[in-house]
């Protein structure tokens, strides 16, 4: 009996794997082997491999990285729940690790198979958007191009995928998602929890680090009335949020500037934020950061840090995301546990006023980003090409998997600099200082009710 190029696959897999196979799978001939539909599990997805180079790019870069090569070049695809087909098949990578640990039999066995596919030869290029970074690891001008290679890619694609607001980090969810409740009431009340949290009034002074497509800045020139300053190293992020501040009819009092945080030098801030940013940083250098934030605050001023971490469950084996996120999506990027950075936070003086676990939020706000990338296939690949279309499907599904399975999370840690006798200048309950008392006063007008969204 002739054995099919799918029952050969399905079985070197089950292998390594030391189980059976968790999906469908389809070989470029069109033979199919592995799971089965069973009323517990009707429809499993089916992982197509479309041409043998996925097999010899998996023998080359055994794991994550060989996975995810095969995926966005194409030689490999999903047909079903891409996110369930992900989480199934990404565990026979160990994702994190970068790499299959296989022993000298499984070896033979996986370049035997190779062979007898007619799949051997020398390695596949890389696809074209895999990072290439050159020069010192978080030097400010490889700092810029890790920046560019994932926010750069185009406005119009980012305003296509997120809210109206262009608020691309973890919103905050106060209800239900329902026909009047979306991910933009979602994004709109995380920005002015974070206004509520840093005690902004009319005529302070804000800096927003890492300011992205300035939703946070425009929210708080609005409707809280401070003077805004906004940093990016993304290019096409700064003239966006220019223009947008100029239609808003704010330019007198929001300023953006392309500008890495370590060239900031002016008079300390009333408040300042930092959202999503400090992933970006580096272990390296996040002592330096945390002490140029603490610089840029007055005493008694607060910094409202939102940032994502690893490590919460086990060991934090992959600060960078795994090998796809640092080939593909955030070269450079470092995320630790919570408390290694509340630790450089307080050595740089800040005093670490709340803790807020936001990491089911980002499902709820992944999810939305998701279901319009696959519903419109068309126009996203219009806009950033199908290898780019390819990684953002990875991307989001795999984001998505590691919040909703905890092995991500995402914080806002609110601290404030003590002034020089040791005082915090807080309001004495906790209720005052997130800024939910009345006692303490209301929002400023224009602003969402506080009661609305606690």
């Amino acid at each position: 009996m002739t054995t099919t190029p799918a029952e050969r696959l399905t079985s070197l897999l089950e292998d390594v794997l030391g189980a059976p196979l968790p999906v469908r799978l389809r070989a470029w001939d069109g033979s199919e082997a592995g799971r089965t539909g069973t009323p517990a599990d009707p429809n499993p997805p089916t992982v197509i491999v479309n041409r043998r180079r996925a097999l010899r790019r998996l023998l080359w870069a055994p794991g994550e990285l060989g996975l995810a090569r095969a995926f966005v070049s194409g030689d490999l695809s999903v047909d079903g729940d891409v996110a369930d087909g992900l989480s199934r098949f990404w565990a026979l990578a160990k994702p994190g690790t970068g790499s299959a640990t296989l022993d000298l039999r499984q070896k033979l066995g996986a370049l035997g198979t190779a062979a007898r596919l007619g799949a051997v030869g020398t390695p596949p290029r890389p696809p074209a958007s895999e990072a290439r970074l050159g020069g010192r690891r978080h030097s400010r001008r490889r700092d810029r191009d890790a920046i560019s290679h994932h926010y750069d890619l185009s406005n119009e694609f980012y305003a296509f995928l997120l809210d109206p607001q262009m608020a691309y980090s973890c919103g905050y969810w106060t209800r239900d998602e329902g026909p009047d409740y979306t991910l933009v009431d979602a994004q709109r009340d995380k920005l002015d929890l974070i206004c509520r949290k840093l005690g902004l009034a009319p005529g302070m002074r804000l800096l927003d680090v890492g300011c992205g497509w300035a939703s946070l800045l425009v929210h708080a020139a609005e409707h809280y009335g401070v003077h805004a300053t906004g940093v990016t190293l993304s290019a096409q992020q700064r003239d966006y949020g220019v223009e947008r501040v100029r239609r808003a009819g704010l330019s007198e009092r929001v300023e953006i500037r392309l500008q890495d945080y370590r060239e900031i030098s002016e008079q300390p801030f009333d408040a300042v934020s930092s959202i999503e940013m400090g992933e970006h940083v580096g272990q390296e250098n996040y002592g330096v950061y945390a002490a140029q934030l603490h610089r840029m605050l007055r005493p008694h001023g607060r910094l409202l840090l939102q940032q994502m971490s690893r490590g919460s469950v086990g060991a934090n084996t992959a600060p960078g995301g795994g090998a796809f996120m640092e080939a593909y999506v955030a070269p450079d990027m470092y995320m630790r546990p919570l408390g290694e950075t509340l630790g450089f936070l307080e050595q740089a003086g800040h005093e670490i006023v709340d803790v807020h676990s936001l990491r089911e939020h980002y499902v709820w706000t992944v999810r939305p980003w998701l279901e319009t990338l696959q519903a419109h296939r068309d126009t996203a690949v219009r806009m950033i090409g199908e290898e780019q279309w390819r990684i953002w499907l990875l991307y989001l599904a795999g984001a998505a998997l590691a919040f909703e399975e905890n092995r991500m999370g995402v914080h806002q840690i609110l601290t404030v600099r003590p002034g020089a006798d040791g005082a915090s200048g807080l309001p004495r309950s906790r209720t005052g200082i997130l800024g939910l008392d009345p006692a303490v006063g209301s929002a400023p007008a224009g602003a969402p009710s506080p009661a609305a969204t606690a």
